[in-house]
């Protein structure tokens, strides 16, 4: 076979010397055609024309006898193999070949992603920070749970997944080996909430496969939030490649080791690298996510969950979500992520404000708010300090867990009990009053509104104010939410107030629990040695217990005397609302009376930080 190649070689190469090319054989010369070829030419030309016949009938010959080519390699589809026509997901620890990956993003498109996220004079300092922050669970047993942060600017992001991951770590405990639980069912209702109360708050005993699961749902709900549940886009990088299905160690490792050197400074760089793909089912979403995990675990991974998010709400929808578009969304001069990313993982919607619905400005012009009830909350500091206003869609959402905004970084707050959205006497009416209120603040949440808009709110309340506090009210030309309140708690049930000669309207006490995702020094948890004391570099978690007071303020609530100068109530009754343990303040306290007014707080330990 060897000597029957040189062969063939050998005659391809005598038959494409170079010569003249000859005239076609089967046409006659013309005329005045040149003279004839010499012998010895002649013989020389007929030699390779036959050699070159006899090596192309052997290369036929060759060819039909030679077993047939392996089949090209199928197209990647989103089902692997071993789940194609299942509902099954994929195997542990399976990564994503290079091809299937996905697409490219078009040059146009990887520009408008890049200046919508960073804009045209971001610095490297902000690449940086949301070029090396992978979303990692805490290696440290107490906050094992929690996700956590290394670098500042992409906190937004990791805290709308932790909120997410607590739900199903907290109330789906038992579906996380199991298929996914609708991810949309019942967002209305306050009912189903009512039952569920979590046994065990020892974080320390989850399994890694529990929270992995976690996490993937998680991941995979928000995406399809914002893609309308019709679809989700998954973002991840070529320069992993088919290097992670052959190593045979760690895949973080090997990633880790694939992403040396590779930064994203800007457009052409994010085009170089990014491939999406897109699922139209929560189930090949699920998979493919599960697929890409080591490559969110990465340092690049907050940074591809953000593109993921962007993509799968549609680039020109985030556009028209904002009120003003023209401005990143990863805002200078810190990075912080903006109130949109957090609003877009939350509600699947890129809008700006944390109010309900729209706010109308008057002359067809008008700000966005959030439109429906959501899975998880947001609260604020900014709220306590009257610079926006939460409305009822963030505070209270289906699950008693919320996301909560400082100037400078995002924390969770959660509850392991949901009763702790059920609503009592007091808290009902105040909220039905709150929002009759709120529909006529035009003050973009500011606490206060017009006389005209005053009246309004009496009659849709069935509130009847005597005339000489109405006058009171209304001398300033509006009227403030908090001495309006006041006056609510002072008039009798009969004419639609809420004095309360008892005192015991409206206490609570319950526990809620705040998580920091930053690894900061921890007396908490720290190790006791010979030389005293050594802070712990980890996240916080901490357990606040909670009194909402019967009375107005706390300062009241604090007094140790009898609720009633009748002395008609028993001791056993003055003796249940005595002096509790002094409280304690910290600026998360202020987030947590914006949900519940007139609370108090302790805890063991540093005082919770939320910066």
């Amino acid at each position: 076979m060897a000597d029957q190649e040189e062969d063939l070689q050998m005659a391809l190469r005598m038959s494409m010397q170079n010569s003249p090319p000859e005239p076609k054989r089967n046409k006659p010369r013309d005329a005045d055609s040149p003279p004839e070829e010499s012998s010895e030419v002649k013989t020389r030309r007929l030699q390779r024309e036959l050699m070159a016949t006899a090596a192309e009938r052997r290369m036929l010959d060759a060819r039909a006898t030679a077993p047939p080519p392996p089949p090209p390699a199928a197209a990647p589809v989103s089902v692997s193999r071993s789940a194609a026509g299942s509902g099954s997901g994929l195997a542990p620890n399976v990564v994503m070949k290079e091809r299937e990956l996905g697409a490219e993003l078009s040059v146009e498109d990887a520009k408008q992603l890049f200046s919508m996220v960073f804009g045209a004079d971001v610095s490297k300092g902000i690449l940086a920070q949301w070029s090396n922050q992978g979303i990692r669970f805490s290696p440290d047993p107490e906050t094992s749970m929690g996700l956590v942060q290394h670098e500042g600017g992409p906190c937004g992001v990791l805290a709308a997944i932790q909120a997410l991951v607590l739900k199903y770590l907290l109330f789906y405990p038992d579906g996380l080996g199991k298929g996914a639980p609708n991810m949309h069912h019942n967002l209305g209702s306050r009912t189903l909430s009512s039952s569920h109360c979590v046994a065990s708050t020892n974080f320390s005993s989850l399994s890694e496969d529990a929270k992995a699961r976690a996490l993937l749902r998680s991941m995979g709900e928000i995406l399809f939030s914002c893609g309308s549940n019709k679809r989700a886009v998954v973002a991840t990088l070529s320069v992993i490649g088919d290097d992670v299905e052959r190593f045979e160690g760690s895949k973080d490792e090997v990633i880790a080791k694939s992403l040396e050197g590779l930064s994203i400074e800007s457009a052409a760089d994010l085009h170089k690298v990014l491939r999406v793909k897109t699922y139209t089912t929560q189930e090949s979403a699920l998979r493919g996510l599960e697929a890409v995990i080591p490559v969110f675990r990465s340092r690049m991974g907050a940074l591809l969950f953000l593109i993921s998010a962007l993509l799968s709400r549609g680039l020109d929808l985030i556009q028209a979500d904002r009120d003003d578009p023209s401005l990143p969304l990863v805002t200078a001069p810190f990075g912080h992520a903006s109130q949109e990313i957090v609003n877009l993982l939350l509600c699947g919607q890129a809008v700006p404000n944390v109010f309900d619905g729209k706010m109308d400005l008057g002359g067809g012009m008008s700000l966005k708010g959030i439109s429906r009830t959501v899975e998880v909350g947001f609260l604020t500091l900014l709220e306590s300090l009257n610079f926006c206003k939460v409305g009822q869609y963030l505070k209270c959402p289906k699950w008693p867990i919320w996301v909560v905004g400082s100037e400078s970084h995002y924390t969770v707050l959660f509850a392991p009990d949901t009763n702790v959205q059920d609503e009592n006497e007091l808290e009902g009416r105040e909220s039905q009053i709150r929002k009759a209120f709120d529909a006529q603040d035009q003050s973009g949440g500011g606490g206060f509104i017009s006389v005209e808009g005053f009246h309004q709110v009496l009659r849709e309340t069935n509130v009847k104010v005597p005339s000489e506090k109405i006058d009171l009210l209304c001398s300033t030309g509006f009227i403030v939410w908090s001495e309006f309140w006041q006056v609510i708690l002072d008039l009798d049930k009969s004419m639609g107030g809420l004095k309360d000669s008892t005192g015991l309207m409206g206490k609570k006490v319950f526990d809620l629990y705040h998580f920091n995702g930053i690894a900061k020094s921890d007396l908490n948890g720290s190790q006791v040695s010979s030389g005293g004391e050594t802070p712990v570099q980890r996240p916080r978690l901490t357990k606040l217990r909670v009194s909402v007071p019967p009375r107005w303020t706390p300062e009241e609530y604090m007094t140790d005397v009898a609720v009633s100068s009748s002395g008609n109530e028993s001791k056993g009754q003055v003796t249940e609302i005595s002096k509790p343990e002094p409280p304690q303040h910290a600026p998360l306290v202020d987030c947590i009376r914006t949900r519940w007014p007139r609370a108090v707080c302790n805890w063991v330990g540093d005082a919770p930080s939320i910066v």
